[in-house]
């Protein structure tokens, strides 16, 4: 066990740089979803770019980890899943996150006063219903170039891991 944790520290470079490829690959494919669908022609055109752009950079480091440590010393089919899986997995739960995070900042000047048990559901449901939300429309926008972007950097982190 002490090997794989080893192991799943990523070199910094690995970090640096692929935290703003990663992050850029899901800015496009958000942006090229948007503008198949209708054209980029929606008012929050520069609140989707940061939010995707932030996701994928945030989530990088947690799923090269996450990826490198169930990939240790395995097979290279074991090892694309694992950084497939890893990639999913992190990427949507972090931009889920700030969305809701974003959600949480807007409604929040309706809500009770912070500590207090109603602010407490409040804050369970806000988060709740933004994460649904996003499930249900901000996934959409990872696919089809998301996903053949997540199928390349698979297979090159499957190939480059030993």
């Amino acid at each position: 066990m002490g090997d794989r944790l080893r192991a799943a520290y990523p070199p910094y470079s690995a970090v640096l740089i692929g935290a703003p490829l990663w992050a850029l690959q899901m800015l496009a494919s958000a942006m090229s979803t948007l503008y198949l669908r209708n054209g980029l022609e929606t008012s929050h055109l520069g609140d989707l770019a940061i939010l995707y752009f932030a996701g994928g950079l945030l989530a990088w480091p947690f799923a090269l980890m996450l990826g490198r440590f169930f990939a240790h010393k395995r097979r290279i089919e074991t090892r694309f899943a694992a950084f497939f899986v890893a990639l999913v997995a992190c990427t949507i739960l972090m931009t889920a996150f700030l969305f809701a995070m974003d959600y949480r900042v807007f409604y929040s000047r309706w809500h009770a006063p912070g500590g207090s048990v109603i602010w407490f559901f409040q804050l369970i449901f806000t988060g709740a219903s933004s994460v649904y939300q996003f499930m249900v429309l901000g996934l959409r926008l990872f696919v089809p170039l998301g996903l053949a972007c997540l199928l390349a950097t698979s297979f090159a982190l499957a190939k480059r891991m030993r």
